[in-house]
Order: structure tokens, then C-alpha cells, then sequence
């Protein structure tokens, strides 16, 4: 069990370190290739912080693992809008300007609304997964679209500034693009690996450790990068990091899981779980969009996200031991 704890720690460790600079190095490779900074932000920085999930549940679900793998993207969402919104706009408020962003914030309902209508039978078909991954498609297409056009936008203009900011060379770029993807699956297997065990060794189901332990760390990133965006004025790409990523988990993650092996769960999944994210999708959407001008997440509305995370959280862990 002790190497099991170590697994964990030494795989968590690896995951942020390997994902950070899996993000770096492939948005620098886009910008070298001419790719528009709209475009970095709304699709390669949402891609590169959901590749922990996206490893992380793949694996899993080819070790036939549904628990860790549905429980690791939709805990990954609850996270990333409870805990890494709530303590970064408790920080410091969050401002939403971008148009963009304010379009993807009641797409990622839509989504969110889709994802619980497919929980209601208990099980994440093939067909369930297809059809995840055809909206994720046409998302993309729009992303590309919208990322295309010579409109200014806000994070596209926060995009441009970061990545000048700090330029790389081409050939560092590819570096960090390739050796942060080969550790980002070898972390992976060590986590998964590690969280099974743990979750055998204590009964734990591995639903609750791809809830809490899993979800928690493949959301490390998503937390350092927008603390990071946050501190230096950066609102819409702390925001944009959060979107894109629950985006990313709920379609492409799901999707990419189902896909390889179809998922069934128990019923606390869809009365208990997908009530959470839902709640808080629609919460996000409802104080960020804006309906009389620009949105914002104030330190209040960040105390109540933050305190939705401890009490899920305390929720969790109360099942555990009951």
C-alpha cells in the first residue's frame, strides 16, 4: 500500500509538471506555425490543460476502470468551477470581456444538460459516446471559426500579449510538445495504477477516488495557470481555461472513454454527482455571462463556489466511511 501512496504522489507530481509543459510547448509550436491567438486560447489551451483528463480516463477505461474514468472528467468540472474559480475569484474578482467566452458559457450548459440526459439509464454507450464526440466536432468547428475571424476579441488580445511576452524557439517548442505528451502517459499509468490499488486496499469504490484524489490533480493545472492569468490582469484567459476544459471533459474526455470501453455506474452518479456539476455549470453561466453588460465573479460569489466544493467534498468523504 505504501507504494501505492508513492505512485500517486510521484504520478500527481509528474502529471502538472509534464502537462504544463506539454501546454506550453504546444501552444508555442501553434504560434510558430502562424496559428491566430484567438484560436491558441480557445482551442490549443483547452486541449493541452484536458490532457491530464483525457489520459488519465482513457487508461482507465481500457483497464476497465468506469468509476475513475467518468469520475476523474466530471469531478475534474466540478473542480475546476468550485474550487479553482471559487478561490481565484475570492483572490482576486474575475472580469468577463470577451464575447467569445460569453458564447461558450451557454454552450457549456447545453452540453452539461446533454451529458445528464445520457446518465439517466445508469450507463455511457458507445452510441452515447459518438454522439459526445460528433457535438464536440462541431464545437471545434465553430471554435475554429470564431478563432478565424479578424474581429478583435479580448482573449485573443490577452493571448497575443502572453505569448510574446515570453517567446521560444521552434525546436525548444517541439521539445517540450513531445516529451511533455510521453510523460504525461507515463504519469498517468503511475496514477491510475496507484489510485486502483489504493481504492482496492480500502474499499474505496473508484468512482470516489476519481471524484476527489484524481479529479483534484488532473486539475492542478487548470488551478496554477489560472491563479497565474489571474494575477496578471489575464480575466478572460483564466476564464477561457475553465470553459475549455469542462468542454473538453465532458465531450471529448467522456467520449474518448466510452469509446474505448462502454461505461456503466451506479445511480449516485446521476442523483448525486451530475446534480453538483449541473448546478454549478448553470450558476457559472448565470453570473458570468453578463445579461446587462460585461459578466463578473466577485469574492462573494467566490466564497459560496469555494463552499460548494468543501461541502460536495465533506459529502464524498462522509460515504466513505458510512
Amino acid at each position: 500500500m505504501t507504494i501505492a501512496f508513492l505512485a500517486v504522489a510521484f504520478g500527481l507530481a509528474l502529471l502538472v509538471w509534464s502537462a504544463d509543459r506539454f501546454v506550453e510547448g504546444s501552444a508555442r509550436t501553434a504560434r510558430h506555425f502562424g496559428m491566430p491567438p484567438l484560436l491558441i486560447g480557445m482551442i490549443i489551451i483547452g486541449f493541452g490543460t484536458s490532457a491530464p483528463e483525457m489520459v488519465v480516463s482513457s487508461l482507465a477505461a481500457l483497464q476497465g476502470n468506469p468509476g475513475i474514468a467518468l469520475g476523474n472528467a466530471y469531478g475534474s468540472n466540478i473542480t475546476n468551477i468550485a474550487l479553482v474559480l471559487g478561490l481565484t475569484s475570492l483572490i482576486s474578482p474575475i472580469a468577463v470581456n470577451s464575447h467569445v467566452l460569453r458564447k461558450e458559457l451557454p454552450a457549456l450548459t447545453a452540453v452539461t444538460a446533454l451529458a445528464a440526459w445520457q446518465l439517466q439509464d445508469g450507463e455511457v454507450t458507445r452510441v452515447d459516446a459518438l454522439v459526445l464526440l460528433s457535438v464536440f466536432a462541431v464545437l471545434m468547428g465553430w471554435a475554429i471559426q470564431q478563432g478565424l475571424r479578424k474581429e478583435t476579441d479580448s482573449l485573443g488580445s490577452e493571448m497575443e500579449y502572453e505569448l510574446s511576452v515570453h517567446e521560444m524557439p521552434i525546436s525548444r517548442a517541439v521539445l517540450w510538445l513531445v516529451a511533455g505528451l510521453a510523460l504525461l502517459i507515463a504519469s498517468s499509468r503511475i496514477l491510475v495504477w496507484g489510485a486502483v490499488e489504493i481504492a482496492h486496499g480500502f474499499g474505496v469504490s473508484d468512482l470516489i477516488i476519481g471524484l476527489t484524489v484524481i479529479a483534484v490533480g488532473t486539475s492542478l493545472p487548470e488551478l496554477a495557470s489560472t491563479l497565474i492569468a489571474t494575477r496578471k490582469g489575464e480575466h478572460d484567459i483564466a476564464l477561457g481555461n475553465i470553459l475549455g476544459s469542462n468542454l473538453f471533459n465532458t465531450l471529448a474526455v467522456v467520449g474518448i472513454a466510452g469509446t474505448i470501453h462502454p461505461m456503466a455506474f451506479g445511480p449516485e452518479v446521476f442523483s448525486r454527482d451530475m446534480p453538483v456539476m449541473m448546478t454549478l455549470t448553470v450558476s457559472l453561466f448565470v453570473i458570468g455571462y453578463g445579461f446587462h453588460g460585461h459578466g463578473r465573479i466577485n469574492r462573494f460569489e467566490g466564497a459560496i463556489l469555494l463552499a460548494c466544493y468543501i461541502a460536495y467534498t465533506a459529502s464524498l468523504v462522509n460515504t466513505v466511511f458510512n
